[in-house]
């Protein structure tokens, strides 16, 4: 059957009642429609295994799929024992749930870019301006093969390593885990970077607050993706879901943080922005 609507919703972060609450404001339906994450589906929110429980269903059925984020790659690191759950991330119940292995078992498979239609491509913090959408694909599926590898090994070498600002700047003589860890950095955590794609890690704040000197938001620069595709990212709750320009959309409307929950529907470029119901 073919979908009706494709809408992206941006970073969930476990809060489960606002996603329930903005599916029937859009009148989801999964028999029809599509839903693409924009990754962060756990971390903080009141319920991040309901959630994961949910997405996952709605991909088995077809009817949803999703990027990996930051929070989403730091709960397997915390399930394969490489980092310790923080209190605040309120994701130790999956861990604890019968289910949990599955869970992270399926979501450690999930892309790190992903094109919901021809003229569309979906990551979790965006692309840097020197990356087109083929190499973005290329070099995300690079890491993806590492975090879903059917080996453990492999995905244990690659968390052991995963953490770090190093390399900054992306370099095609980049091997082994530096090459992984610089990709898995621009694709999942990055707001700012200097005209060449160097990475600053340390702004999290809004548009009108200083910056580093020499580093501008990534979106800034002329994007070689834009050239060619609809970009929408999430990650960056200060943005609140900002259009950035007619080829780059923010969809993440701080829902954790007690503000919005967003859907974007590709069909009509139509924002659906949900007020936190427990905020």
């Amino acid at each position: 059957m073919t979908k009706r609507y494709n809408y992206v919703i941006g970073d969930v972060q476990g809060c489960f009642e606002a996603l329930k609450t903005l599916l029937k404001t859009i009148k989801f339906d999964p028999d029809q429609d599509f839903l693409w994450f924009a990754g962060d589906l756990v971390a903080r929110g009141e319920n991040s295994v309901g959630t994961l429980r949910f997405v996952k269903k709605l991909a088995n059925r077809g009817a949803a799929a999703t990027v990996l984020g930051n929070h989403d790659l730091t709960l397997i690191a915390c399930a394969r024992g490489f980092k310790k759950i923080k209190d605040k991330d309120r994701t130790q119940d999956i861990l604890d749930a019968i289910d949990g292995d599955e869970l992270i078992d399926w979501l450690r498979k999930q892309p790190l870019s992903v094109f919901p239609n021809d003229q569309t491509m979906l990551t979790h913090a965006g692309v840097p301006c020197i990356w087109t959408a083929e190499k973005t694909a290329q070099l995300a599926q690079e890491v993806q093969e590492v975090v879903g590898h059917d080996d453990l090994n492999v995905l244990d070498a690659f968390l052991a390593e995963m953490y770090g600002e190093q390399p900054d700047l992306w370099s095609e003589d980049l091997t082994g885990q530096a090459r992984l860890r610089c990709i898995t950095n621009y694709l999942t955590r990055m707001r700012l970077t200097d005209a060449t794609g160097r990475l600053e890690f340390s702004f999290k704040d809004a548009l009108d607050a200083p910056m580093p000197t020499g580093f501008q938001p990534w979106f800034e620069f002329e994007s070689e993706v834009a050239k060619t595709h609809q970009l929408i990212f999430g990650h960056w709750a200060a943005l609140q879901g900002k259009t950035i320009s007619p080829h780059i959309q923010n969809v993440d409307g701080g829902c954790v943080w007690g503000q919005q929950l967003i859907a974007y529907r590709l069909e009509d470029q139509q924002v659906f922005a949900l007020d936190n119901p427990l905020a």
